[in-house]
């Protein structure tokens, strides 16, 4: 027996008989094929991941992969992890051990911070074949002059600096995005402000797939960090920490590296002398502490204590070196255990990836069937 609130539907799966709603007479195996198809009976279906260009690292921590493992948490929740191998290939194709070769340090980091195979489902993009043949639908529904548009792929291509030479692959990456997320039925997609138009352009093709073969592919959602949340710049105050700028901490890192890497960092380069005034804002180590650290009074006391001058880089470097290794260090022991046995890490990534393609074959089952060209049954 369902019921459902938000429609006043009361179902019993024996009974094929008409149900009165109030105004309104629906048939039974109509409203629960509706409703189904619609996910209002379902768990949220997440889809997210990572291309694996190279180990992970905080800003992933803090823009994605913390919030994964609380999503994970919700029994409402069913995520599907992605080792986006295939859309890294579209501006790696010439270095593809690049990619390979990062497959398992992703799933590593994954494993490290608490993402558990038993709950999600962790997978290899180039293992679903169902992704690539979905894709080929879809570019039939979005134009050329629409993927130009899309002000992501634009900003992307002037950052690699392509110029005509854009590979086709990754010009079209809008519309096997939107195969990843259609092929899996996911309801919802966190994603950055920055991928907003991504997220547009794949509401658009399942809108139009739909208006055209009928009522089949999910629409997805997007889920937004917190303003003023989501991004961690780079040690050296750039505005984003990028593996191509190597200005990242990564959860790989020994406590050597860290401590390392957080003395170099980016503080107030007017700031020469211990008795001088400093300035917290776009001070890189202050705005690390408020991201990881827990003692907020005692950090408010450092920031008061910094502007008026007698408190050292120094000093407060160490500080934030002590309050990372309370929250990595316990996650780089993790990856080192891991790392152990690499060949039960990519096993497990087998089995997900099974499972993963199981979903995707009958997602692209009925995609045929709507299409009509489902010829032989």
């Amino acid at each position: 027996m369902f019921f459902n609130m938000d429609i006043g539907l009361v179902f019993d799966k024996k009974l094929v008989k008409s149900c009165h709603v109030p105004q309104k007479k629906v048939v039974f195996e109509e409203a629960i094929e509706r409703i189904l198809r619609k996910g209002e009976l379902m768990k949220n279906i997440i889809l997210t991941g990572d291309r694996p260009t190279g180990q992970l690292h905080l800003g992933h921590y803090v823009g994605s992969l913390k919030n994964r493992v609380r999503m994970q948490e919700d029994p409402e929740n069913k995520l599907f992890i992605m080792v986006a191998d295939m859309q890294a290939l579209t501006d790696n194709a010439k270095n593809p051990d690049k990619v390979s070769s990062n497959i398992l340090q992703v799933a590593l980091d994954y494993l490290a911070v608490g993402l558990d195979p038993k709950r999600s489902t962790l997978f290899i993009q180039s293992q679903i074949p169902e992704l690539a043949e979905l894709t080929m639908y879809y570019l039939n529904l979005v134009s050329v002059g629409r993927v130009r548009r899309n002000p992501t792929v634009k900003s992307e291509i002037e950052q690699k600096k392509f110029g005509e030479s854009v590979p086709t692959g990754f010009f079209i990456y809008p519309v096997s995005q939107a195969s990843d997320i259609t092929a899996f039925k996911a309801n919802l997609v966190p994603v950055g402000e920055d991928q907003k138009p991504m997220l547009e352009q794949t509401q658009e093709i399942v809108q139009s797939f739909n208006h055209t073969y009928g009522d089949v592919l999910i629409e997805p959602k997007g889920v937004f960090p917190e303003k003023g949340q989501g991004r961690l710049p780079g040690i050296d105050g750039n505005g984003k920490m990028s593996k191509s700028l190597g200005n990242g901490i990564y959860l790989a890192d020994s406590a050597d590296v860290l401590a390392k890497k957080v003395m170099s960092m980016y503080t107030d380069p007017n700031h020469i002398h211990v008795e001088d005034p400093g300035q917290v804002e776009g001070n890189m180590v202050f705005t690390y502490l408020d991201v990881f650290g827990k003692d907020k009074e005692k950090i408010s006391e450092l920031k008061e204590h910094y502007r008026r001058g007698g408190l050292g880089d120094v000093k407060i470097k160490r500080y934030l070196i002590d309050v990372l290794e309370a929250e990595f260090g316990p996650i780089r022991s993790r990856r080192e255990e891991y790392a152990k046995d690499p060949d039960a890490i990519m096993e497990m990534l087998k089995e997900g990836s099974q499972k993963a393609q199981a979903v995707a074959a009958e997602t692209l089952k009925e995609v045929k069937q709507a299409m009509g060209i489902n010829y032989f049954g």
